[in-house]
């Protein structure tokens, strides 16, 4: 049955994907891929859950494969994230009148004029039936960096260990909370300004997510000045170190990668993408060129690092080796060296993170361009469009049960077979625009719309 709220309190062995068999072999103990989705896009940003059978199909009117549906409010971008029976969300309410969004293929890159208040929230909603347990407020006042019409004000991803949530909202501050919604410590970060490096009086708001590990959260700030990376220590909020990173604004999340020889971040950017040691924050790699304004998040698969970013006059795909050290930059003409495995200097993603299934690598344009590579060669495999025309696309793909899902910014869901040939296989209408990543726990699948969340599993009705 379709349960909607009302508060208003605000697979064989042999065929699991090399990218899952990496993050099952990183758990902590008691950690189960299929049961958590602790920051964006899951563990280690890799975007795959398994263990569960996921729906293919659904329909919001008849409430079929529709679990329950929450209205949350205000204007957010964040994905929700899941641990065992909670689920969490940001969102940042306006105090006055709606918040426009202008969604679609366009390149505006004004922003948005809001001389008004804005409360920033933390939501806690119980997983099974889609309850409010809680909501908190972490700031309020107008806001101190301006967005992008299609941006928010609550872009960034909150992350969960199970007993701590960390909320990031930019220049509104760094929150922590336990997992019954006390405050255990704030932060101020100062001003921290995203936005279009060539015309610094656009401002468009940030996007990267923290991440935690073990007694630690990892933050990336990409911004007009002074661009930093640097951990805090859960327990209280103190900086255990902090890097100075010479990089104009990005937009990606840090992903940590603990196997082999060099546990590090791993980082997007123009000038500088690389790996930071994750204990002192020492560089161990970087490289330069690309996309001028990065956006999606690295991922690992096997031994090689997958990071794509776009925009000006490349749109690279390169494939790093974790062993990567010192200064692995490609010089012209060149497609590898010792520690680039293979790169295409076009046809990488803008917003969306790449996604990997098996030995295939899954990367999506802005436009629903589909790009299938094989993950070890990068040999093109297929290139295909998600719709018969255009589909704007912001939300990173998941994967589950031997099928991947595309959102479409105006809330069509592609669900695709994962595999060497292309096939659409469903195509799913959520009603209202979709920007956010999604999440995925124990066979639901978790969508945030303009004004909802969405639980979407098999066998309900």
């Amino acid at each position: 049955m379709l349960y909607t709220s009302t508060t208003k309190s605000h697979c064989p062995i042999g065929m699991i994907p090399a990218c899952l068999v990496l993050v099952i072999g990183l758990l902590s103990p008691g950690l189960k891929a299929e049961q958590h989705w602790p920051s964006f896009r899951g563990l280690s940003a890799s975007g795959v859950a398994e263990g569960y059978s996921t729906p293919t199909q659904w329909d919001l009117k008849s409430g079929e494969n529709i679990q329950w549906k929450t209205p949350i409010p205000g204007l957010a971008h964040s994905s929700p994230v899941v641990w065992g029976d909670l689920v969490f969300v940001t969102t940042a309410v306006k105090g006055e009148g709606e918040s426009v969004l202008k969604v679609g293929l366009y390149g505006d890159i004004e922003s948005e004029k809001e001389d008004t208040i804005f409360d920033w929230y933390l939501y806690c909603i119980d997983k099974k039936t889609g309850h409010i347990v809680w909501t908190r407020q972490c700031h309020s006042g107008r806001p101190k960096i301006k967005r992008h019409a299609k941006s928010t004000h609550a872009n960034a991803t909150a992350c969960t260990d199970g007993k701590v949530v960390v909320a990031f909202f930019g220049a509104e501050g760094l929150y922590c909370y336990d997992i019954q919604g006390d405050l255990i410590w704030q932060k101020d970060l100062g001003i921290l300004d995203w936005g279009f490096f060539r015309q610094p009086a656009a401002q468009w708001g940030g996007g990267s997510s923290p991440v935690i590990h073990k007694d630690r959260v990892i933050l990336q700030c990409d911004v007009q000045k002074d661009s930093f990376i640097a951990a805090y220590a859960l327990k209280d909020g103190t900086t255990l170190w902090k890097t100075p990173r010479d990089e104009i604004p990005t937009w990606g999340t840090p992903t940590v990668y603990t196997g082999g020889a060099h546990a590090q971040v791993l980082v997007n950017g123009f000038r500088h993408i690389g790996g930071y040691d994750i204990e002192t924050g020492r560089e161990i790699w970087r490289m330069a060129g690309g996309g001028d304004i990065p956006v999606p998040t690295p991922i690992v698969a096997g031994d090689l690092i997958y990071i794509t970013n776009a925009h000006g006059r490349l749109s690279p795909i390169y494939a790093v080796k974790l062993s990567a050290t010192g200064d692995i930059s490609l010089q012209d003409n060149e497609s590898s060296n010792d520690y680039v495995a293979w790169s295409h200097p076009k046809g990488g993603n803008y917003m969306t993170t790449p996604l990997v299934w098996a030995e295939y690598l899954y990367c999506c344009s802005n436009a629903g361009k589909l790009s299938c590579f094989h993950r070890t060669t990068g040999e093109l495999v297929y290139q295909e469009g998600l719709g018969a025309s255009s589909v704007a696309s912001s939300a990173s793909p998941v994967a589950a049960d031997g099928k991947l899902y595309f959102s479409g910014e105006k809330g069509d869901i592609y669900v695709v077979q994962a595999g060497p040939e292309f096939k659409v296989i469903a195509v799913n209408k959520m009603a209202e625009t979709c920007m956010a990543t999604p999440a995925i726990s124990e066979g639901t699948l978790f969508f945030r719309t303009r004004n909802y969340l969405v639980a979407v599993a098999e066998g309900k009705e």
